[in-house]
């Protein structure tokens, strides 16, 4: 930590006169607003794009059709307004208030402008693979938190069995698929305003007043400060403004649903101003508690962030930023899914062990969404953190410094065993995380033919356990454990109350120079190289002590305890170096068609085994302490086309080969918390993507996205056996030809929205109606693959009715899973492979109404 604030100060230091060179007399009306219109009916346009030509400069209108843009240009400028359905116009403007009007146009699509290589331009001309999702699409289709916006980008997979236990991988790569272990790095980069967010429950947070969303798919080490070997999620939320303006939306819906968002903007003073947004989302839960006698798996969700922007002068911003995200449901259960007849001894199987304990199952139909589990389930989730983002105009590009803190509190409480008895009482993975992030980066023009990035990345992270993580086991734990038919296992009390109290401290320090430019070697023809230096040190200690149990010096019921549970300890430092990088050419013969073709190779950084280590013979393997870091090999070739001036459509077809693929394994071992990390020797993914839109008039669109993704174990010759394999001949096998866990082969997405302009209650407006499908088939929920875990394909349809008045007033009805399909999320083999198997369950029909109101 002080080695990172001292070159943060250097750092500064070297910046600052830059930073004060920048800062010109200020030039009267830099700060440009306005207002979007149909030239026709003077409805307003909500979501169109204004950007201010030549520059990188730009902005999307709000709900109420208005926008506001900071600038360093003089007056007069040209501003470029594009809106799906409408002409794209340019206006030449004289001052800092205007109102554009906007002629329908049923030949023209817009384009959509996003800024992940850190200028404006149009997604049609960017030479990756991107979905764009707009922060008032998303909030009409209900995606308030990333785990929704897999129905609406079908690369997209994300699981989560609790805010911790949660993956977000892109073409099935980035995290290990299943139960979350701390000690890897997320191949999918998730970052808001510029900040990265190192920690998967970050994904688990609802949004907070979101402009847009952007899913970059394959390597993009090049472009971002940390490196992403699968994709990066870049996220801008909607910035302070000086013109005033508010928004407020409340949403009510079964299950006692209740949603409310707020945000205020407006100037401060002529130089400072500032945006305030909250949201807050609750709900009953879906499943219903027989032990309890009450439901569960409720939400209960608060979000706020507070913005002030700076403008010292036209050409440097100053953006403060401060957030804090936390979670209180009534707990994350499963339900039993199903049992497996393993291949131990038949006293060792399920039903027989539940029998002779005298207990049975509440029900064998998931779909009853029924639990009995006995343990308190408390699920505290508490996320936030604070950021300075420095932009500053040098010549013919843009310096930008993010400084940034990042926390996240983990105290949770969880049922282990999935049923009703006291085998696994308390499973408490207490943690606590804190980060400091430094990124520096420059984008502009360096000569006539050659732009691009170039940047330097810092973080230092402090992971430990807070105070302690505890796992401990009751009354029935004997005979879930018991391993050989002697009555010495009936001893009373062996394991009541036996369990571990866990301390750990993982302390990560990463730096990274990056840059990539883009060679206009003619109009047409663009090389676009990249290179990647990564430094990554990782220091852990590691104890986990037992206490509890029966209290003997018997060596044969100590014998017993240690089957279990062992005392555990390790500790050491590893660091790793080395250079990545990738290459594009593309090529862009007309407005029209753009292809592009990709090779990169990229790392994920070493990773440490946080959960504790499996034993052999009772000796702990320390060998496996130490994961190995990935190493990524991927081509890509895309075309972007327009077949028309109504229509998009796009194509990828790729191919990643990974060595040391870093993969989560379950574990019989009931003391080997949430399993363990491992290395399959290579894996490979290949898969080909479509998208497209198309808009029918002025009054019909259409969107549609289509994956097919085949993910393989190419060699993976020392695997944990799957679940109806425990107690067989080997406790591994090879699996090499298996397919990788999370993976569906096919997936896609289709919606389409009518709208026409009409009256509600003397309100003028647009009414529309809009509906969503989504599907995946069949897919793996675990690591080695099993005949009983697998996930059937299933289909969801969501739909939504409503009108958007001119005024800033939307009214919209919705429903979501409104064909009430029952589906899993997830499969979650049992600690300790009894042979019975939790599933996550997907969300039942949900339907409500949404108000919002702009000004």
């Amino acid at each position: 930590m002080k080695h990172f604030k001292t070159f943060t100060f250097i750092i500064s230091a070297i910046l600052l006169p830059f930073f004060l060179s920048a800062q010109d007399n200020p030039i009267i009306n830099a700060t440009v607003s306005g207002r979007v219109t149909d030239a026709k009916t003077t409805e307003i346009l909500i979501g169109a794009t204004v950007s201010i030509k030549g520059t990188t400069n730009g902005a999307t209108t709000d709900a109420n059709g208005e926008f506001s843009l900071i600038t360093g240009q003089k007056l007069p400028f040209t501003l470029i307004i594009s809106y799906i359905g409408y002409q794209k116009k340019e206006v030449l403007i004289n001052n800092g208030k205007i109102e554009i009007q906007l002629e329908e146009n049923t030949n023209q699509l817009s384009d959509v402008i996003v800024t992940s290589r850190r200028r404006q331009e149009s997604v049609q001309d960017i030479p990756i693979p991107i979905s764009v999702i707009r922060g008032f699409a998303a909030e009409d289709a209900g995606a308030f938190n990333p785990n929704r916006l897999k129905e609406l980008i079908p690369s997209v997979q994300l699981y989560s069995s609790n805010g911790r236990n949660t993956t977000l991988n892109i073409r099935g790569l980035g995290s290990s698929f299943g139960l979350t272990n701390d000690g890897i790095d997320p191949g999918v980069g998730f970052y808001v305003d510029g900040v990265y967010y190192a920690r998967p429950a970050a994904t688990a947070i609802d949004f907070v007043d979101i402009d847009r969303i952007e899913v970059l798919r394959g390597p993009q080490g090049t472009l971002f400060g940390k490196n992403t070997t699968a994709g990066a999620f870049n996220i801008t939320t909607r910035a302070p403004s000086f013109t005033t303006g508010a928004s407020f939306e409340t949403s009510y819906g079964n299950l006692n649903y209740i949603q409310a968002k707020a945000s205020i903007t407006g100037a401060l003073s002529k130089k400072l101003a500032a945006r305030v947004s909250f949201s807050g989302t609750q709900r009953d839960g879906t499943l219903f508690n027989t032990t309890t006698l009450k439901p569960t798996n409720a939400l209960n969700n608060l979000g706020f962030r507070t913005q002030l922007l700076y403008t010292p002068s036209d050409n440097v911003n100053i953006t403060f930023a401060g957030d804090n995200a936390r979670q209180r449901p009534d707990g994350n259960a499963t339900v039993v899914a199903g049992v497996v007849t393993t291949k131990r001894a038949a006293y060792r199987q399920f039903y027989a062990i539940i029998a002779d304990l005298g207990y049975k199952l509440p029900t064998t139909n998931p779909f009853d969404r029924v639990t009995d589990a006995d343990s308190p389930w408390r699920v505290n989730n508490d996320f936030g953190g604070a950021s300075v983002n420095i932009d500053a105009k040098i010549g013919k590009g843009t310096i930008t410094s993010t400084t940034a803190w990042r926390y996240w509190i983990w105290d949770p409480s969880n049922d282990r065993d999935f049923i009703g008895l006291p085998v696994l009482t308390k499973s408490q993975g207490n943690s606590r995380h804190d980060q400091w992030t430094q990124e520096i980066r420059y984008a502009g023009q360096f000569s006539e033919k050659l732009t691009g990035v170039f940047g330097i990345f810092l973080i230092d992270q402090l992971l430990t356990s807070d105070p302690v993580q505890t796992e401990e086991s009751g009354s029935a734990q004997w005979r879930f454990s018991q391993s050989s038919t002697s009555t010495l296992w009936k001893t009373a009390g062996l394991f009541d109350g036996f369990g571990t109290k866990t301390t750990s401290r993982l302390k990560t320090l990463g730096a990274a120079v990056f840059s990539q430019v883009d060679w206009s070697i003619t109009d047409n023809l663009h090389l676009l190289p990249g290179l990647r230096f990564n430094y990554d040190k990782k220091d852990v200690d590691y104890k986990r002590e037992i206490y509890g149990g029966l209290q003997t010096t018997d060596p044969a019921l100590l014998a017993l305890k240690n089957g279990v549970y062992t005392n555990q300890s390790f500790n050491f430092s590893v660091d790793e170096n080395n250079i990545s990088g990738q290459v594009t050419l593309a090529y862009k013969p007309s407005k029209t068609f753009n292809v592009f073709a990709t090779y990169a190779n990229s790392y994920k950084p070493v990773g440490v085994n946080l959960g504790g280590l499996p034993t052999a013979n009772g000796i702990t393997l320390i060998e496996l302490a130490k994961v190995n870091p990935e190493f990524v090999t991927h081509y890509e070739i895309g075309i972007k086309t327009r077949p028309t001036p109504q229509s998009t459509l796009n194509i990828t077809i790729y191919n990643t080969d990974i060595k040391d693929y870093q993969t989560q394994v379950q574990t019989a071992e009931v003391g080997v918390n949430r399993g363990y990390l491992a290395n399959a020797e290579k894996v490979s993914v290949k898969g080909v993507e479509l998208d497209g839109n198309i808009r029918v008039g002025n009054h019909l669109s259409f969107n549609t996205a289509v994956s097919y993704t085949d993910g393989k174990y190419i060699s993976f010759k020392n695997a944990p056996v799957p679940l109806e394999e425990t107690g067989g001949t080997s406790a591994f096998k090879d699996i090499s030809g298996g397919i990788l866990p999370g993976i569906s082969k096919w997936a896609g997405s289709i919606g389409g929205e009518y709208s026409r302009a009409g009256k509600l209650l003397n309100l003028k407006g647009n009414h529309f109606v809009a509906l969503d499908a989504y599907y995946r088939s069949l897919f793996s929920s675990s690591a080695s693959p099993s005949q009983f875990l697998n996930i059937d394909g299933y289909a969801l349809l969501n739909g939504r009715i409503g009108f958007r008045a001119s005024n800033g007033v939307s009214i919209l009805l919705w429903g979501r899973n409104i064909l009430d399909k029952n589906y899993f999320e997830q499969l979650l083999p049992a600690a300790g492979n009894a042979g019975h198997y939790a599933a996550v369950l997907g969300d039942p029909a949900t339907y409500g109404t949404t108000f919002r109101f702009t000004f």
